[in-house]
């Protein structure tokens, strides 16, 4: 099981021998660290801590934090057997592999229905006025109450969300560069958990 994390620097584009072009996303990783093991006879499951960029400052450090003082820290369900103290690199990664990427999505604010849901809206003729993109009715006669669970306007992204079966198309192993064939989630500068 390949796992690393990175940082989102923007998307990009490759061409190849052919000039056919492969809109790519950019993502940096430094090498990761292993902070903890977690065995399945003392912990129930079998799984590594890594951490990226550790940090320097001894005032930023909390005392929840001792032992981890990295910003990021993530943890990824294993089996290989890996000690604490080794790094993980984007050496770990081949072209062509195929990778799953999760992150945050970008957020949006507070959005109507019409754009988180979908909604079509109403007509905008036959004396419907200023009601063009409103929800609409919200409940019934019976029970008197908003159902649970009904889409309504509120708050947009920020949600977790995994790609899957994206493809590496580079490895730059100098600069510790991973292009990975198109959109991965969050803006530019976001944290990225790659597994392969």
């Amino acid at each position: 099981m390949k796992f690393i994390l990175g940082k989102k620097l923007g998307m990009s584009q490759l061409f190849d021998k052919d000039g056919i072009l492969t809109p790519v996303t950019l993502i940096s990783s430094e090498p990761c660290v292993v902070l903890q093991k977690k065995v399945g006879e003392k912990d129930g499951y079998n799984a590594i801590q890594i951490g990226l960029e550790k940090i320097e400052k001894k005032n930023k450090i909390k005392k929840t934090m001792k032992g981890k003082e990295y910003r990021f820290v993530r943890e990824n369900r294993t089996t290989e057997i890996m000690n604490i103290g080794d790094k993980i690199d984007v050496s770990a990664f081949v072209e062509g592999d195929i990778v799953k990427v999760s992150g945050i999505s970008k957020g949006k604010g507070f959005q109507g229905g019409v754009k988180r849901h979908g909604f079509h809206g109403r007509n905008r003729t036959h004396g419907v006025k200023h009601e063009a993109r409103t929800i609409g009715s919200t409940g019934c006669r019976f029970p008197q109450h908003v159902i649970k669970g009904r889409k309504m306007p509120g708050r947009m992204g920020s949600d977790r969300v995994t790609v899957k079966n994206l493809q590496i198309m580079k490895v730059d192993l100098e600069n510790n560069y991973l292009a990975v064939k198109g959109a991965v989630p969050g803006r530019n500068g976001a944290l990225l958990e790659i597994r392969g």
